[in-house]
């Protein structure tokens, strides 16, 4: 049990980023948008996320009141950025990783605080469970990454006229999902180095098959 008091800090480290990753997936301020024109978007501010666009409007509402209206992506609307389409994969890719990598450190913890000397069984699946974490790591951090690219880059979306949307904003910033992406990707690869570093204890009498 002594050995393992970094693997026990992977899997907390791991769940959290996993959670971390979870809710950044599911989040629209991805990209903020800042617009010119505020016939429709009242607030003159638009969120951009990888599943759908919002913004407040006060059109068509009786006075004191907003709606937020948002319009959710088509996997048909060829104006859409690679990137969008590809973050969503990758984002759910990483979930599945991620949930992989806590089930193997939740096999291994177990075996380990149950006294089971299995060398062979703990050191796999700590391995596996790191590699899970790795995996999840980097699959968030190729649509953190491109996605901030964009936005540092105050690169343009050719919307659909039913999105109600600008083509190119006067300014854009990164929205709360891209520094959430970064911790998830900071404490998943911190999960899979802990992980993947577990040695099984030489002096312990353990069963190897």
């Amino acid at each position: 049990v002594s050995t393992s008091h970094l693997q026990l800090a992977a899997f907390a480290l791991g769940t959290v980023g996993w959670i971390l990753c979870t809710f950044s997936m599911g989040l629209v301020e991805w990209r903020v948008w800042h617009v010119d024109n505020t016939t429709i978007i009242s607030s003159g501010i638009a969120w951009v996320g990888i599943w759908k666009v919002c913004f407040i409007s006060y059109l068509h509402v009786s006075p004191g009141y907003k709606q937020e209206f948002c319009h959710k992506f088509s996997g048909y609307d060829s104006s859409i950025p690679h990137e969008i389409y590809a973050a969503q994969g990758l984002l759910l890719i990483a979930m599945f990783m991620g949930l992989l990598g806590l089930a193997a450190t939740i096999f291994a913890l177990r075996n380990v605080y149950m006294g089971i000397t299995h060398k062979t069984l703990i050191t796999r699946f700590f391995l596996v469970g790191g590699f899970f974490y790795v995996f999840a790591g980097l699959c968030v951090l190729v649509p953190v990454s491109w996605n901030f690219y964009s936005v540092t880059h105050n690169q343009s979306i050719a919307f659909p006229p039913s999105y109600y949307m600008p083509s190119s904003p006067a300014a854009q910033e990164a929205g709360a999902a891209i520094p959430i992406g970064i911790a998830a990707v900071i404490l998943l690869l911190l999960s899979g180095t802990f992980s993947l570093s577990y040695r099984f204890p030489v002096t312990a009498n353990a069963i190897t098959e």
